[in-house]
């Protein structure tokens, strides 16, 4: 298994522990709403009876409004569960990257990403950026991978960028790039929240 799938393994194991943890949180949260959801619809249920009795015709009206209003509530509290959940994963998430960050596979990640990149510019001018907080890994990589390395004015929180500018490629390998595209796709099962 080479450095580039392990890492690959390393972020999918992450990830899948990331979302069965939060999976378990969302679950508790939402069994505990469901609940309650159900002593609501009861307790609606029992006072639209006695209004039918009593000749209120507006009953039904009643109870689905309430039946709705639960419903949404129930959905906003929902939504900022996963919110809050997706943030706390993430956070974590950004936690393991930076352990990782100090670990020699992350050395070996980074001279693999340059040498990738120096291969697909192919003799094109390459510029080469690494992450302010690598300004220390600079002249190993450089004297491992014989490139010339410049430190980026922006964080990008570890990995490579590189500009190809002859023809306007922007190779992109950096973690937030990454992280920030799983966050965008990331959704926990059971429906998403359109609050």
């Amino acid at each position: 298994m080479n450095l580039e799938e392990k890492i690959t393994h390393l972020q999918e194991a992450v990830m899948n522990e990331a979302r069965m943890q939060g999976n378990h949180i969302y679950e508790t949260h939402r069994t505990a709403l469901e609940r309650l959801f159900e002593e609501h619809k009861e307790e609606a249920r029992k006072q639209s009876e006695i209004r039918i009795k009593s000749g209120t015709t507006s009953a039904r009206t009643r109870l689905n409004k309430a039946k709705a209003d639960v419903q949404t509530n129930i959905k906003r509290e929902e939504g900022k569960c996963k919110d809050r959940l997706k943030k706390e994963l993430f956070q974590e998430v950004e936690l393991l990257v930076e352990e990782y960050m100090k670990t020699p596979e992350y050395m070996e990640y980074l001279s693999g990403c340059i040498v990738k990149a120096s291969a697909f510019a192919n003799g094109e001018e390459l510029t080469i950026f690494l992450n302010p907080s690598d300004e220390d890994k600079k002249a190993e990589l450089e004297a491992r991978t014989g490139m010339h390395l410049t430190i980026s004015k922006e964080d990008f929180t570890g990995g490579i960028r590189a500009v190809i500018r002859g023809k306007n490629i922007l190779i992109d390998r950096s973690f937030k790039s990454a992280i920030a595209e799983e966050y965008d796709a990331f959704t926990f099962p059971g429906g998403d929240y359109s609050g």
